[in-house]
């Protein structure tokens, strides 16, 4: 950071009063999302009052226009005054991912960073201090339990799946178009949660068979509150830690290993190596670290998220490479997207 300070940041720190103050601008975008600011003024046919946002949202005026003029702050709505009145409309990036009717919503990952990222980090000293994540700290349960915590009600595992399924929608076809993924005939995304990565692959590879593999109660919740009309995609039930998986050409972890510790990573890896054919594969999704860890800074904030949520962490490639040889896969690729996930593509 240092290096790309200026002169000018000494005599009047701009930047660092503009870090300092960034967890106030999420939750700008947080509590109008949570308050349903953005779907109101997507079906609304005419720009609002912040009133009549207030009496359609049941709010207080005060705060809606202070809410309101802090979003058109940030450039998230637009502002426009006629007869002495401000009226309020989104702009088009709030329509196409802050409003939940939209095709591309991001508004359930943006409840679950709100209602359960947020208050984790409210501990992350202590996650600093101890090296262990704060699921006791923070929610009262074990932090040996991962799982235990982020499913710890319906609510909670539905908002997580949520969360999940945003992130396919919006980076899925960039990763499974990462590598040309055709001659796997079979395709498994083990711990593939509500299936939205999965259907990405089956759109992009229509000529072969795509099965997610999750745990019975997210099977259930896909199935209840995620399903599509026409799905190419199989649901089938297991643990890939404490039972079989099936048999596949290519196997899919995504956002998977950077949740456990690498003792546990590598005897997931070698489960795999074990089951899948020879000219079979493994096809990593993360957000990688640089080599040299000094970036880019969405890994290094997500490895902290992995600090003070789970047990595990961000890697640079060649951490990723090394289990993979570890495990007796060979043949490694790594492909940067350029967006929030990146891939890895090993052969057995």
């Amino acid at each position: 950071m240092a290096e790309h300070l200026s002169q000018s940041e000494l005599d009047y720190p701009f930047k660092l009063l503009e870090y300092f103050n960034g967890f106030r601008v999420s939750k700008v975008i947080f509590s109008a999302c949570e308050l349903g600011v953005f779907d109101l003024l997507l079906k609304s046919p005419e720009p609002l009052s912040a009133r009549r946002v207030a009496e359609e949202l049941k709010t207080s005026e005060d705060g809606m226009q202070r809410l309101l003029d802090a979003l058109v702050g940030i450039e998230i709505l637009e502002v426009e005054t006629a007869d002495g009145t401000a009226l309020y409309s989104s702009t088009d990036v709030a329509n196409l991912y802050l409003a939940k009717g939209s095709a591309k919503s991001l508004h359930d990952m943006i409840i679950y960073q709100s209602q359960t990222v947020y208050p984790l980090w409210n501990n992350m000293v202590d996650a600093v201090r101890e090296g262990k994540n704060q699921n006791e700290k923070t929610f009262g349960l074990p932090p040996e339990e991962v799982f235990q915590a982020i499913y710890r009600s319906e609510e909670e595992m539905l908002k997580f799946m949520g969360l999940m399924n945003s992130s396919w929608v919006l980076d899925g076809h960039d990763i499974v178009t990462a590598f040309n993924l055709s001659c796997f005939q079979n395709i498994v995304d083990l711990g593939g949660c509500t299936g939205a990565l999965a259907r990405e692959m089956a759109k992009a590879y229509p000529s072969s068979s795509v099965t997610v593999f999750d745990l019975p109660q997210v099977v259930e919740m896909a199935q209840k509150h995620f399903s599509q009309e026409n799905n190419a995609v199989v649901f089938q039930t297991g643990d890939f830690f404490s039972g079989e998986i099936p048999p596949a050409d290519l196997y899919v972890l995504a956002r998977i290993i950077h949740d456990w510790p690498e003792e546990k990573c590598l005897t997931l890896l070698k489960k795999i190596y074990d089951t899948c054919a020879p000219g079979g594969g493994v096809l990593l999704v993360e957000a990688m670290l640089f080599e040299n860890r000094r970036g880019p800074i969405m890994a290094q904030t997500f490895s902290l998220n992995m600090l003070v949520q789970t047990e595990g962490r961000e890697r640079p490639p060649s951490e990723y490479t090394l289990m993979l040889n570890k495990t007796g896969f060979h043949n490694v690729q790594v492909c940067r997207t350029g967006k929030s996930y990146d891939a890895i593509l090993a052969i057995r």
